[in-house]
C-alpha cells in the first residue's frame, strides 16, 4: 500500500501491552494482518510463500472431540509430499481431560529451501482457540516477511512472536477469540535447508530436543535439550514478575504459579506464553522468545518438538533412545511410538485420573536423497 491517510494509520496502530515488561508498545498492522485477525484474508500460508518448487503444509484443526487418545483433525494443503520420504512424523493426541477438547495444535510447512515446524499447547478455558489462532497466524507472519529467505531469522522470530501476541490482544478485543485468561505455549523451528541451520524460538514449556549420534557410533544417540522451560520459580523470571506487579506462589503440590497482587488470576505455572492478556498486563508474563541457531552437522539425526504431554514423564534422553532405531522413512511410526509411551506413563503415574494432550513433531535430519 502507499501512504495511508491519518484515519487509516489510526486504525492500523494500536497501543497494546505485548509483554515487554516496560509498558505499552506501538505495533503497526498492515491491511493483510488486520485481515488475519478478522478472518477476512483468504490467503493461506502457501499463498504467501515466495519460493519456487514444491511446497506443502499440514497442521491440526480445532475439533470438539472428546475421545481419549484420538488424533486431532488435520488439514493438508499444497503439493503432495511423501512424509516417509522426507523423514517426517507427527501426531496430536487428545488427553484424558473430559472437560475440554484437545488444546494442542501443530504446524508443518515444507518447501525445497526452507521449512517450519511448530507446536502449540493451549491452556485455560479457551486455550484450544488460542493455540489454533497462533498456529494459523504465526507461520503466516513468518513467511510474508522478506527475512524468511535470509540469514536473519533470529530477529524475525522475535518480532513475529511480539506481533502475534499483539494480534491475540486485538482479536480478543474484537471477540474473535477470548485470550484474556487463556493462552498457549509456542515452540517454532525454521529449518534453512540451504544454509543447514535450524533456528528455534520458544515460550513456555513445550520443548525441542535434538538427537545426535555419539562420537564414533552409527547407532547410539545422545539427547541435546534445545529449549529451557519458562517457569516462574526461575530466578530471573521471578524477578521480572515481581517487579511488574505479580507474585509467585507455590501451589502446595508441584508447581509455582503466578498471580496478580491481591487477585486470584491467572494462576499460570509458566512465565512466558502467547495470549493470557491479563497476565501480561498485570503480572509481567511476556511473549519474548528465547531464540537459538542450531547448525545441522553430520551427527544430527533427529529433531523433536513436543508439547508438555510428552516431557512431563519422559526425559530428552529417553525420548531419543526410544526413536533411535527408526529409519527416516519410519518417522511417522516413531512419533506414534513416543506418543503412546507418553500416554502409558501418564496412566501409570497419575493412576488413570488425567492425561495431558500429547503432540509430537519428529523430523529426520541428514536424510540421504
Amino acid at each position: 500500500m502507499g501512504v495511508c491517510s491519518s484515519k487509516s494509520v489510526d486504525r492500523g496502530r494500536r497501543r497494546l501491552s505485548v509483554g515487554e515488561g516496560s509498558g505499552d508498545v506501538d505495533i503497526n498492522f498492515t491491511e493483510a494482518e488486520r485481515g488475519m485477525i478478522t478472518g477476512l484474508n483468504p490467503e493461506t500460508v502457501l499463498d504467501l510463500v515466495n519460493t519456487d518448487g514444491r511446497k506443502m503444509s499440514i497442521g491440526s484443526n480445532t475439533d470438539m472431540g472428546r475421545t481419549s487418545f484420538a488424533n486431532k483433525d488435520l488439514q493438508t494443503l499444497g503439493d503432495y509430499v511423501d512424509a516417509a520420504q522426507c523423514g517426517l512424523g507427527y501426531t496430536c493426541r487428545k488427553g484424558l481431560k473430559p472437560e475440554s477438547p484437545n488444546q494442542d495444535s501443530f504446524f508443518i510447512l515444507k518447501t525445497e529451501t526452507c521449512s517450519i515446524y511448530g507446536v502449540f499447547d493451549g491452556h485455560g478455558a479457551k486455550g484450544h482457540d488460542v493455540s489454533n489462532f497462533v498456529k494459523e497466524t504465526l507461520p503466516r507472519l513468518i513467511v510474508k516477511d522478506q527475512r524468511f529467505m535470509s540469514s536473519d531469522k533470529k530477529q524475525l522470530l522475535r518480532e513475529v512472536f511480539r506481533k502475534t501476541q499483539a494480534m491475540c490482544a486485538v482479536a480478543s478485543s474484537m471477540q474473535r477469540i477470548n485470550s484474556e485468561l487463556s493462552g498457549t505455549t509456542a515452540t517454532v523451528a525454521i529449518h534453512d535447508h540451504e544454509r543447514k541451520v535450524i533456528t528455534i524460538a520458544h515460550v513456555a514449556d513445550s520443548g525441542a530436543v535434538a538427537g545426535r549420534l555419539k562420537p564414533g557410533s552409527t547407532t547410539d544417540v545422545t539427547a541435546e535439550a534445545l529449549t529451557k522451560d519458562h517457569k516462574p520459580n526461575v530466578k530471573d523470571e521471578r524477578a521480572r514478575i515481581e517487579q511488574s506487579g505479580g507474585k509467585v506462589v507455590f501451589d502446595g503440590f508441584a508447581n509455582y504459579r503466578i498471580y496478580a497482587k491481591n487477585a486470584r488470576y491467572p494462576g499460570l505455572n509458566m512465565s512466558r506464553c502467547i495470549g493470557d492478556i491479563l497476565g501480561h498486563r498485570d503480572c509481567g508474563i511476556i511473549a519474548e522468545p528465547d531464540v537459538v541457531d542450531i547448525p545441522v552437522t553430520d551427527d544430527l539425526r533427529w529433531l523433536l518438538l513436543c508439547s508438555d504431554g510428552v516431557w512431563e514423564f519422559i526425559s530428552p534422553q529417553e525420548a531419543v533412545e526410544l526413536i533411535a532405531g527408526c529409519e527416516p522413512k519410519r518417522a511417522m511410526g516413531g512419533a506414534q511410538k513416543l506418543a503412546k509411551e507418553a500416554w502409558d506413563r501418564w496412566i501409570k503415574q497419575e493412576g488413570g485420573a488425567i492425561v495431558d494432550d500429547i503432540t509430537v513433531v519428529m523430523v529426520a535430519l541428514n536424510v540421504p536423497n
